[in-house]
């Protein structure tokens, strides 16, 4: 009896150890409805200029863990069709089949597998990106804008980030030339504590 006792003791003691584990983590909501959070895109016009561009459609959330920064993670998906290069007649064109084929593949996701927070607080967050039909592994550097309190009752922690992809990795068949090869993508999140 008194085994079954510290059996069913160390089995509490154990589950609650691991409940606290997350008991630091911070789960916000991206704060697209209010346009506070966006993802721009830049790429070179032939090397020439930078086209900028941006995905006006898309929700996520993520969790930051200030204890343990490393179990931080975020998922984002986006509506492709909602692409706008303030240009209607591109805009079309990008959502065509030399593109983002927007009928067939109307959405883009990228899900955190890592996130490396430095003691300057910037850090490498790794995840899956989800474009055009293809996941591939990519690398975004991540920067701290701040957190705190709202004048609504809230808390808010925002975060940027940036990363580069080639377009024939996502099987982007329109090729504009060396010079457009690649692709920046960067966001701005602002979060709202759930």
């Amino acid at each position: 009896m008194k085994t079954l006792r510290n059996t069913l003791i160390g089995l509490t003691l154990s589950s609650a150890l691991f409940a606290s584990a997350n008991i630091f983590a911070e789960d916000y909501v991206i704060d697209s409805k209010g346009m506070h959070a966006s993802i721009q895109f830049k790429i070179s016009h032939l090397g020439y200029s930078w086209m900028w561009g941006r995905f006006s459609d898309f929700e996520g959330a993520f969790s930051y863990d200030d204890k343990d920064k490393a179990a931080s993670k975020i998922a984002v998906t986006v509506k492709t069709a909602s692409v706008d290069s303030n240009h209607a007649e591109r805009d079309k064109h990008l959502r065509s089949d030399d593109f983002l084929e927007v009928d067939k593949y109307p959405e883009a996701k990228f899900v955190s597998t890592s996130y490396t927070e430095g003691s300057d607080g910037k850090a490498v967050l790794k995840g899956n990106l989800t474009l055009h039909g293809v996941t591939k592994e990519v690398e975004v550097a991540v920067s701290p804008v701040g957190a705190g309190k709202d004048p609504w009752g809230g808390y808010r922690r925002g975060f940027e980030g940036k990363t580069r992809i080639a377009l024939k990795d996502y099987n982007i068949k329109m090729n504009l030339g060396p010079a457009s090869a690649e692709l920046d993508l960067i966001f701005e999140f602002e979060g709202v504590r759930k």
